[in-house]
C-alpha cells in the first residue's frame, strides 16, 4: 500500500516554532524541506507557504503568502536550507509572494504567534508557464490536478516586535 505524501523539515517539528534563522529577525532564509515518495502519476510538485493568521491571530483578516514554487520535478525529494533560484531543481518556477517578489520571505508577524503552513501538492500535470503567479492564481491552476497534498505547520512570534520586513 502506498504511503501518504509527507512533508518534514529537519529544523522544526509539526506545530513547533520555526528557528529564528528562517525569519525576518534572522537570516530570512528558506528552511530545508524533505518529502518522500510521490503518488504514481505525479508529473510535478508545487509548494506554497502561507500564514492564515495575518495580521493578528486573534482577528485574522487574510492569508499572507510567503513562498510559491511550481513545476518541481516529481523525482525531487526536498529543498536545501537557504534554497535560492540557483539551487532549485531544474525546471522549477517561482511565483510572487505577498511582498510582490519571487523567492522565500520568512515569518515576520506584526503581532502574536502565527502559524506558517507549508503545503506540498503532487500534481498530475506539468503546469504551463504561469509567469509569476500569486497564491490565488496558483491555487486556481492546480484545481483538478492534485493527486495528494502534505502540509507542515510551524509557528513564529517575534522576539523583537519592532523589526519589520
Amino acid at each position: 500500500m502506498a504511503h501518504p505524501l509527507q512533508l518534514i523539515s529537519p529544523r522544526f517539528q509539526e506545530g513547533e516554532p520555526i528557528p529564528i534563522a528562517f525569519t525576518c529577525e534572522g537570516e530570512d532564509k528558506a528552511p530545508p524541506l524533505h518529502w518522500g515518495e510521490v503518488p504514481p502519476g505525479t508529473r510535478s510538485l508545487a509548494l506554497l507557504v502561507d500564514d492564515p493568521d495575518a495580521p493578528d491571530p486573534q482577528r485574522p483578516q487574510r492569508t499572507w503568502c510567503h513562498w510559491i514554487l511550481y513545476n518541481l520535478p516529481p523525482g525531487t525529494r526536498g529543498l536545501p536550507e537557504g534554497a535560492t533560484p540557483g539551487t532549485l531543481p531544474a525546471g522549477t518556477r517561482e511565483g510572487l509572494n505577498d511582498w510582490h517578489r519571487a523567492g522565500y520571505g520568512g515569518p515576520c508577524p506584526p503581532i502574536g504567534r502565527h502559524r506558517y503552513v507549508h503545503h506540498l501538492y503532487a500534481l498530475d500535470t506539468v503546469l504551463p508557464d504561469l509567469g509569476s503567479p500569486t497564491r490565488a492564481q496558483l491555487l486556481k491552476a492546480i484545481q483538478g490536478h492534485v493527486l495528494a497534498e502534505a502540509q507542515l505547520i510551524g509557528t513564529y512570534e517575534k522576539t523583537h516586535p519592532h523589526v519589520s520586513a
